[in-house]
């Protein structure tokens, strides 16, 4: 009779570069009977939430962690138990020849080899085949990593590894803090190397890929550690990690700040006439179209006038570049944090046709199911924040591009009408801009065509 062995399966690098991954939920129990490549667990990324394939046959006899816990990579994941019936996996002795030399390849390469796919069968995940590969099992330093030995046409075209310098230890800690692998970076050092400003450039496309993954709740407390330890005279209740969309999010945000001077200009609009045509514009048995619709069509409007504000910078900031047309983003609160979903080619839609994207982009986003490349592209972007029950805000710019419109809620207020204090509905609406692509008469002269348009809507629609 076969002895039962028992083998560990630590968390892989997931092909990103990765440090850690969160643990979503368990699909499988102790004593279960899985296969291999059987998805055992789903874990977060900064990209997305992702099912984790088991390389071993067996009985699970331990799981290592709770939903909502961070896994980091290299530490046990879980434990399958072999022999007497529980199946057969891979062969130790290839696992222990693989893993030996993609460590050694990964020493040469200094750090930050990844493994491409782990299981032994080709399953397909986001439209790539996974790779053929063993997993050390036993005794292996959390701080190994594996790499791919066979190479991979799909993966290596869209992350091309390349020789690169990273001389300061605190740009190699932020790549590792983002999960931002530094040999996929484009170093733009006058001396060759690495920046923080070029890690936080590869942090923005981490950030746009992991809006797209679904969130799931891992229960109350999910992530929280409590460790009783004092602060500046207070006691600490928690410290809850912050998660990979979130800190990816965090690096597209700074970089926006470090890298564009904004300015902001702002006004009150009367959009009374607004609100009461667009109760008329509903079909019969059908509803109106949304404010945030029409307001964006009335952007789109103002900016054929006004090219500069949906077009961008190029990456060393010494040319502009303008489109024939326009990418809008639409900022979105959704459980996971905001997204900026985008309708390509804006300018072609009407009323109706934005209306129905919107209403569309909205329920995805909320759903977490939104694709990766319906958030990419925008050339500017619209904020309706005044659904958050707020009337303005200091927003910030969505990288590249170089404006955003925020508009505040529409309520009733006191305003003088030819010399009469009179209830109508104001809005506030702010735009704020990259100062090195245009100055503030520039924009001013678009808030004042979005103004006009709100004001008289007739005229957006070419009735006046």
């Amino acid at each position: 009779m076969t002895a039962l062995t028992t083998r560990v399966f630590r968390l892989p690098d997931l092909g990103e570069g990765l440090t850690e991954a969160g643990l979503v939920q368990w699909l499988v129990a102790v004593g279960d009977t899985i296969v291999t490549d059987q998805a055992i667990a789903e874990v977060e990324t900064a990209k997305s939430v992702v099912e984790l394939p088991s390389p071993f046959a067996g009985v699970v006899t331990a799981l290592h962690g709770e939903p909502g816990e961070t896994i980091d990579v290299g530490a046990p994941v879980l434990e399958v138990g072999e022999g007497a019936g529980a199946g057969t996996g891979p062969d130790p002795a290839a696992a222990e020849s693989v893993e030996h030399d993609a460590y050694r390849d990964e020493e040469r390469a200094g750090s930050g080899n990844v493994l491409i796919g782990y299981g032994t069968s080709e399953r397909a995940t986001t439209g790539r085949r996974r790779a053929r590969a063993s997993v050390r099992v036993d005794s292996a330093p959390a701080q190994r990593t594996m790499t791919e030995q066979a190479p991979i046409a799909l993966e290596a075209d869209a992350s091309p590894r390349r020789p690169v310098a990273v001389r300061s230890p605190l740009v190699r800690r932020l790549a590792r803090d983002l999960g931002v692998d530094v040999h996929t970076i484009i170093p733009t050092g006058h001396d060759g190397a690495v920046t923080r400003a070029d890690v936080l450039a590869a942090a923005v496309d981490v950030a746009i890929d992991g809006a797209a993954a679904p969130h799931h709740d891992g229960g109350a407390g999910a992530g929280v550690h409590t460790h009783g330890d004092v602060l500046d005279g207070l006691s600490v209740a928690s410290r809850e990690r912050l998660s990979p969309l979130r800190k990816a999010v965090s690096a597209k945000l700074a970089r926006s700040r470090s890298e564009i001077p904004e300015a902001t200009v702002w006004v009150d609009v009367d959009a009374t006439e607004l609100w009461t045509l667009r109760a008329q514009m509903a079909p019969e048995g059908g509803t109106a179209p949304s404010l945030t619709a029409l307001l964006a069509r009335f952007a789109l409007l103002a900016l054929e006038d006004h090219p500069v504000l949906a077009s961008r910078l190029s990456d060393d900031a010494s040319e502009l570049i303008s489109f024939e047309g326009v990418n809008l983003g639409v900022a979105a609160d959704t459980a996971r944090g905001l997204m900026v979903p985008v309708i390509p080619r804006a300018h072609e839609l009407s009323i109706e046709q934005i209306d129905t994207t919107l209403r569309e982009l909205s329920a995805t986003a909320r759903s977490g199911s939104m694709p990766a490349d319906r958030l990419r592209g925008s050339t500017f972007t619209l904020n309706n924040y005044g659904g958050l029950g707020v009337d303005g805000s200091a927003a910030i710019i969505n990288h590249p591009d170089v404006a955003i419109l925020g508009i505040g809620r529409i309520i009733e207020r006191a305003w003088v009408v030819d010399g009469q204090i009179v209830a109508r509905r104001i809005v506030q609406l702010s735009l704020v801009f990259d100062h090195r692509v245009c100055d503030g008469g520039y924009a001013a002269s678009f808030l004042r065509r979005v103004t006009e348009l709100i004001e008289h809507p007739l005229r957006a629609f070419g009735r006046v």
